[in-house]
């Protein structure tokens, strides 16, 4: 690049070299922030054209400075992975507020604590799939990143941006952790089970669930910049998840961002991962499932808001009693649940 030449006295001062260029805002590759999935239930839905300026316009292939601050701040990030079978997970991770970090804007370097029973312990590996969710409960603030593992060293994942992008704060319940140490809970933790089937207690916690966690997977082509894993929330009253049998559960699927991130992946892979948290014990249920999703609008009926249903059939069920050591403070329900509260 040619420098200005230096100036004579009385001539007009040298003009300085420009600054390396920030990144682009929104999506900066030919190709669709979606992939064929993706754009399926988009188009279904009457919606692929608006999502399509939506994802261009709000998805990066780098975190903004905001996201990267907000990640730092969190005493919790939800993760989505995919361990050896295949079947995705939605776990998390936990730490000091730093240990979720970004060495600049394309890397995400998460260290922390894995929770016990993690069922993606030791599945986590170079060329990994991660989806990242960060949800501040308190303020609903939540940011995602979808990306690939570079680096594992001891427990810390170090994670190369693929996409980026923020959620609003629709359906968030907001609750306020607190972290309890509890320098005993190995021995006296109730030891974790795993069964084919929900039981009374598995299915109570569903039934009285405000909120959960649902990862999913595409494929996972390294040369495709929509592929990979990705980690969504859900939100609703107690009750919005109904529970049809040991083996079947059903959950509505309200308006969001129009990008059909969750559902575009199970049209192509029907297996999905929910976690549910019990917020008063700090008991964590995984549950393995496949999914279909239910267009059929008589299907609706009994659930308010719902554009869509996804029934849910369970393969595998992972309880890890008082796992997770927070204690909540008492739940605000999103505004869009407080005039049906009232009623």
């Amino acid at each position: 690049m040619s420098t200005a030449p230096s100036t004579q006295s009385g001539a007009a001062p040298a003009v300085a070299a420009p600054a390396a260029a920030a990144p682009a805002t929104g999506w900066d590759l030919d190709e669709m922030p979606f992939h064929v999935g993706e754009i399926a239930v988009q188009t279904r839905a009457g919606v692929q054209a608006k999502a399509e300026v939506g994802g261009r316009r709000g998805i990066r292939r780098y975190m903004p400075e905001q996201h990267r601050q907000f990640f730092g701040q969190l005493p919790f990030i939800v993760l989505g992975g995919i361990d050896g079978r295949g079947q995705p997970w939605a776990t998390l991770r936990m730490g000091e507020p730093g240990f979720v970090s970004s060495p600049d804007a394309r890397t995400l370097r998460i260290a922390g604590e894995a929770l016990p029973d993690d069922p993606l312990a030791g599945a986590w590996h170079p060329g990994s799939a991660l989806g990242g969710l960060g949800i501040e409960l308190p303020t609903r603030r939540r940011n995602r990143v979808n990306g690939t593992v570079t680096h594992v060293e001891d427990d810390a994942l170090t994670i190369a941006v693929r996409q980026s992008f923020g959620n609003c704060a629709k359906y968030i319940q907001s609750r306020t952790p607190t972290r309890i140490e509890r320098p005993d809970a190995a021995a006296t933790r109730e030891p974790a089970t795993r069964t084919a089937a929900l039981g009374q207690a598995e299915r109570a916690l569903i039934e009285r669930s405000d909120t959960y966690f649902i990862a999913t997977r595409s494929s996972l082509r390294e040369d495709a910049a929509a592929q990979g894993a990705d980690v969504s929330h859900r939100g609703g009253l107690p009750g919005f998840v109904r529970v049809e049998d040991e083996r079947t559960f059903v959950a509505p699927d309200y308006r969001g961002n129009l990008f059909f991130n969750t559902l575009g992946n199970l049209a192509v892979d029907a297996r999905a991962g929910l976690l549910f948290i019990d917020f008063e014990c700090g008991d964590l249920l995984y549950v393995a499932a496949h999914a279909e999703i239910v267009w059929d609008e008589t299907a609706l009926q009994g659930f308010p808001g719902a554009e869509r249903l996804v029934r849910f059939s369970v393969d595998e069920v992972l309880r890890s009693p008082g796992a997770l050591p927070f204690r909540w403070s008492k739940v605000e329900y999103a505004p869009q649940w407080r005039s049906v509260e009232a009623a």
